[in-house]
């Protein structure tokens, strides 16, 4: 008996010494805080990013950016109330294609072609940075493009581009978006652009001098205040739409097939005044746009730069660029950042791929760093 008791309470004690080694262990809390600080991604905050490929403010292209981030470019935020995506672009630094102008921009790897579109874009921003320098002068200071349609054939224009402005003296900045014609004929050196207020002014508005800038306009954006745009392209037509609280709502209208500049007395005056002197008077395909795979593009393709206001009176802004330097771009405030908290894309059946927008541009980049 006294050997069974024995065993029984051995027994016992191994069953409660098992039972204490079963309990959960607890958590080290550098573990804990560990995994609520775990990487939220921009393809987390907007999950969209397989319809797109992402360029970078260096001019390398990043691919499809699912759990992809770049604390230099391109990476996830929250404002204290909700998650945001950051994109980011300083003056001066390598560029992608053709442009003298840094980007950190989402490019669509799908085109379609406006006759037969029935594609949207939408998406609600708000701009946190533009250029601390820049020629007063000059119209694309203190400027950053925030959404585009662009053309991948033959010439590669830019049926849109949606715009934010502000000059650093100024509270408020503008919005306006600009239809670039398809220029007739092979030589594309005649293309202009023509402007389209939003809220505030138009491109054409500048200052008096290279350090006065026009008066601050009305019913502006400030800096950090949201707004959006809706894009939507159907059997030629455009469709836009921008709205901010407590601002009018706008809504424009374009066709994107036919030409309303197809001869020299249809220039319009702001395109004369801006791009007659420096040459570019050209017309448009008659056709316009039809027949050119079109595609969307979103992000901060940033339009000041370092290059001189004597080469081009619109689009060279002489501004800082400390050679290339991002940080020290990036700490006196020449550079570019806009903040994207939703967005959308809608795809039509007609769409086809556009890899060979994005080659011919790659290499036109590798080449570019190579010297």
């Amino acid at each position: 008996m006294i050997k069974s008791v024995s065993t029984i309470f051995i027994f016992s004690i191994l069953l409660i010494l098992s039972s204490c080694n079963n309990k959960p262990k607890k958590t080290d809390k550098k573990e804990a805080e560990k995994e609520v600080a775990k990487t939220v991604y921009p393809s987390d905050v907007i999950p969209f990013f397989d319809h797109w490929k992402l360029i970078l403010g260096d001019g390398s292209n990043a691919g499809i950016a699912n759990n992809f981030e770049d604390k230099d470019f391109f990476y996830a935020t929250n404002d204290k109330k909700e998650d945001w995506v950051v994109f980011k672009s300083p003056n001066g630094g390598n560029t992608h294609g053709t442009s003298n102008n840094t980007r950190t921009e989402l490019a669509q790897v799908k085109k379609w072609y406006p006759k037969t579109a029935n594609d949207k874009l939408t998406a609600t921003l708000k701009v946190m940075n533009v250029s601390a320098t820049g020629d007063a002068r000059v119209a694309a200071s203190h400027a950053v493009v925030v959404g585009q349609i662009h053309s991948a054939d033959k010439h590669e224009n830019e049926p849109l581009k949606i715009f934010y402005k502000k000059y650093p003296s100024h509270t408020k900045g503008s919005v306006f978006w600009h239809y670039e014609i398809n220029t007739a004929g092979d030589d594309n050196s005649g293309r202009w652009d023509y402007s389209y207020a939003v809220w505030g002014d138009d491109f054409s508005v500048v200052g008096t001098d290279a350090n006065t800038p026009p008066e601050e306009p009305k019913d502006g954006i400030a800096l950090g205040e949201e707004f959006s745009y809706e894009i939507e392209v159907k059997d030629g037509i455009m469709n836009l739409k921008f709205t901010s609280e407590g601002h009018e709502t706008k809504t424009f209208t374009k066709n994107l097939i036919e030409s309303e500049y197809t001869t020299k007395a249809d220039i319009p005056e702001q395109t004369k005044k801006l791009f007659g002197p420096l040459g570019q008077d050209g017309v448009e395909r008659k056709e316009a746009y039809a027949g050119e795979g079109c595609f969307f593009k979103l992000g901060t393709y940033n339009q000041t730069n370092g290059k001189s206001p004597e080469k081009n009176k619109n689009w060279c802004s002489g501004a800082e660029t400390h050679g290339g330097d991002l940080k020290k771009q990036y700490a006196d405030g020449n550079y570019a950042e806009v903040w994207f908290k939703t967005a959308s894309i809608t795809i039509s059946s007609n769409s086809v791929s556009n890899d060979g927008y994005f080659s011919k541009n790659d290499l036109l980049y590798q080449k570019e760093t190579k010297h």
